[in-house]
C-alpha cells in the first residue's frame, strides 16, 4: 500500500505538468525517429535501436495496460537493485502478443482476456550495462533492433473499438502504398489519464519491411 502511494504521488509529480494545453510542463523524452513519409494522420517512421523495459501481463486491453503499468513504474520508482530512480518517457507501448497478422482483416483488441506485452522505453542516457536490475522478475531490459514503423496517430480514449478501427485504417493505407507488415501493431499512449480525451495522443504503429 505505501509503495503503491509512493508510486502514485512520484507519478503525479512527473505528469501532473500535462496542462490542459495538452503540453508537459517539463520535458518527457520520446524515442528519436526519422520521419520517411508523412500523408496527412499516417507517417512512416525510422527507429533506432532502442532500450526498453517490459512485462507480459493478461487480461483486457485496459485492465493490462493498468497492471504493465503498475509494473514497470515500481521499476522505474525505485524497486531496483540500486533503488534509482529513472525518468519517465513516453509512449507507454502496449501490444498483443497473440495477435494475427492479416493485412485484409481489421485487428481486434477486445478480447476478454488476451496476453499483452507492455513497455517503457528506458532514457538515451543508460545502456544496458548501466541500467539497475529490477527487483521484479517479470520486468525484463532489452534492446530492440531498428524498425520501420508506419504510423497513424489519433486522439480520444485508445478504446479498444476505436484502435481496431484505427489498425484497420493503417492496414488500408499499407496496401495503398505497397508495404507490408512484419509483425504485430502497437498501441502508443502519450498522455496521462487525466488528460481531457479531446487532448490525448495516441498512435497505432505497425512494423513494417523495408
Amino acid at each position: 500500500m505505501i509503495l503503491a502511494m509512493n508510486i502514485r504521488s512520484i507519478l503525479a509529480g512527473v505528469l501532473i505538468g500535462s496542462t490542459l494545453l495538452g503540453a508537459p510542463a517539463m520535458a518527457v523524452e520520446e524515442p528519436e525517429f526519422q520521419t520517411v513519409l508523412r500523408d496527412g494522420s499516417f507517417e512512416l517512421r525510422d527507429y533506432p535501436a532502442l532500450l526498453v523495459a517490459e512485462v507480459t501481463v493478461t487480461g483486457a486491453q485496459k485492465e493490462a495496460a493498468n497492471k504493465g503499468f503498475r509494473l514497470l513504474a515500481g521499476y522505474i520508482f525505485g524497486g531496483n537493485s540500486r533503488r534509482q530512480s529513472i525518468a519517465m518517457t513516453a509512449p507507454v507501448a502496449q501490444q498483443s502478443t497473440s495477435q494475427k497478422i492479416a493485412m485484409t482483416a481489421p485487428v481486434t483488441q477486445s478480447q476478454s482476456a488476451g496476453e499483452w506485452l507492455i513497455r517503457f522505453t528506458m532514457p538515451r542516457s543508460f545502456t544496458l550495462a548501466t541500467l539497475p536490475e529490477p527487483n521484479d522478475p517479470r520486468v525484463h531490459l532489452r534492446a530492440t533492433a531498428p524498425v520501420r514503423y508506419a504510423v497513424i496517430r489519433f486522439s480520444g480514449l485508445a478504446r479498444p473499438d476505436d484502435v481496431a478501427a484505427r489498425t484497420a485504417q493503417l492496414s488500408a493505407w499499407l496496401q495503398q502504398h505497397q508495404l507490408r507488415s512484419s509483425g504485430a501493431s502497437v498501441l502508443a499512449q502519450y498522455n496521462p489519464p487525466w488528460t481531457p480525451w479531446f487532448m490525448r495522443r495516441n498512435e497505432v504503429m505497425i512494423p513494417v519491411g523495408q
